[in-house]
């Protein structure tokens, strides 16, 4: 099987090493893709929004499957595209990617499906905003409608502080979601999804704050770890049952059914799990954890999903153990990130690449904000935090920052879900 991955983060360094894996898989191709992916994969230059440029490119390469990794070329229709030219893409179409693209579709059908989710208003008028603020708190969770890579997001005790976010985005065009604050645990649960038959991976929990104990501003993920120690039994089969499948079918009831993974960010309140947001994709930084674990071959679990035989799969295999990943992040991330700085340690195994180039003189530089993801195996998560963090003190970038504290309250017990 040829397999072509779309994207260039550590979330498709990951997709990469895992397919390099699979013995069914001949040949490997990426685009754009980064240094790191470039030592197991055929680079390839693409426009990633460009839906058209993807299809040809697939065409060309001649892939026999396509598994597009981030959110935007999937709003952009390019899973609608490469199937219109007769290959088999893991990916949903531009309709039920709006899942993520738009969270006020995401509400609407989790509304219908009667899928406990945070009370909500949209705001696109200047005008409304006060009023609508007026009817949440004192806690405000303030966030753009559309596409923000994960730091479109406000939560904050500070009404001034949530006005001035929401006002930005008004300012800019962007209508803003309000929404009730849910107090509990988080965490992700991607699921195999194609069209009506849904399979959970291992459930997972990621960091978006930019500093340990949860300071700062959120950022598209810091760390994550899986599988979690502290999920009651039964707590997978119990969010597929009342969250998952019930969108699902919902989507397939609007003809829009949803082909690819389908991620639910979720809080365990002491009512049950309530949905946060739904992407589309493989999330990062969870994807580089939980497909470290996974044993049953990838490549043919996102064939079967891509051609609707997901249901025909045996269960999946799991590896025993925990993982985590920590991100190392450049200077100045989430802001402005600094690029260009060499990049010194990182040839461990485990270590992915997310925002890194080759230079001419053959040095990897940093080449966004958050450059590496390092995965650490083992026995249990305690074991993987020593083996990640290990291999983090011999990685060196200038003005690097990682948090120190990726699943240290899940090894030590300091995590409760609240009792229904």
């Amino acid at each position: 099987m040829r397999v072509l991955v779309i994207g260039s983060g550590a979330r498709e360094h990951a997709l990469v090493l895992a397919l390099s894996h699979d013995p069914a898989v001949t040949a490997i191709a990426c685009a754009p893709g980064n240094a790191g992916i470039a030592a197991l994969a055929e680079p390839l230059a693409v426009d990633v929004s460009d839906a058209a440029a993807v299809a040809e490119l697939a065409t060309r390469w001649k892939a026999d499957l396509v598994v597009i990794g981030p959110e935007v070329p999937l709003v952009a229709g390019a899973a609608d595209a490469v199937r219109k030219a007769g290959v088999p893409c893991f990916g949903p179409s531009a309709a039920a990617a709006r899942i993520e693209g738009s969270k006020s579709f995401a509400k609407d059908v989790m509304n219908t499906a009667g899928v406990p989710t945070a009370h909500s208003e949209i705001v696109d008028n200047p005008a409304h905003l006060d009023a609508a603020l007026g009817r949440f708190g004192p806690t405000w969770v303030v966030k753009d409608d559309g596409l923000a890579a994960g730091k479109g997001v406000v939560v904050t005790a500070d009404r001034d502080r949530a006005r001035a976010h929401a006002m930005t985005l008004l300012d800019g065009g962007h209508p803003v979601l309000l929404e009730s604050f849910l107090d509990g645990p988080e965490l992700s649960l991607f699921c195999l999804v194609d069209g009506r038959t849904v399979v959970p991976l291992l459930p997972a929990q990621d960091f978006k704050r930019v500093g340990d104990g949860d300071a700062g501003p959120n950022t598209g993920g810091m760390g994550a770890y899986a599988p979690l120690p502290w999920a009651p039994p039964g707590l997978v089969d119990e969010i597929v049952r009342t969250v998952v499948q019930p969108v699902v079918d919902e989507l397939a009831d609007r003809d829009t059914p949803f082909s690819g993974l389908l991620y639910a960010g979720l809080v365990l309140t002491s009512t049950g799990p309530q949905v946060i947001e739904f992407n589309c994709r493989f999330g990062d930084p969870e994807t580089q954890a939980v497909l470290a674990l996974l044993h049953t071959p990838l490549a043919g679990l996102l064939h079967a999903v891509a051609t609707g035989e997901l249901a025909a799969q045996p269960p999946l295999e799991w590896e025993r153990g925990a993982a985590v990943t920590v991100v190392i992040a450049a200077d100045g991330y989430p802001g402005v990130p600094r690029s260009g700085d060499v990049i010194t340690g990182a040839e461990a195994d485990g270590v992915l690449h997310g925002g890194t180039r080759r230079r001419d003189d053959g040095a990897v530089v940093a080449h966004g904000g958050r450059v590496l993801s390092v995965v650490g195996v083992g026995d249990d998560l305690a074991a993987a935090r020593e083996e990640v963090y290990a291999k983090v003190e011999k990685i060196h970038l200038p003005g690097s920052h990682h948090r120190t504290d990726i699943a240290l309250k899940a090894v030590h017990g300091e995590i409760a879900v609240p009792a229904n």
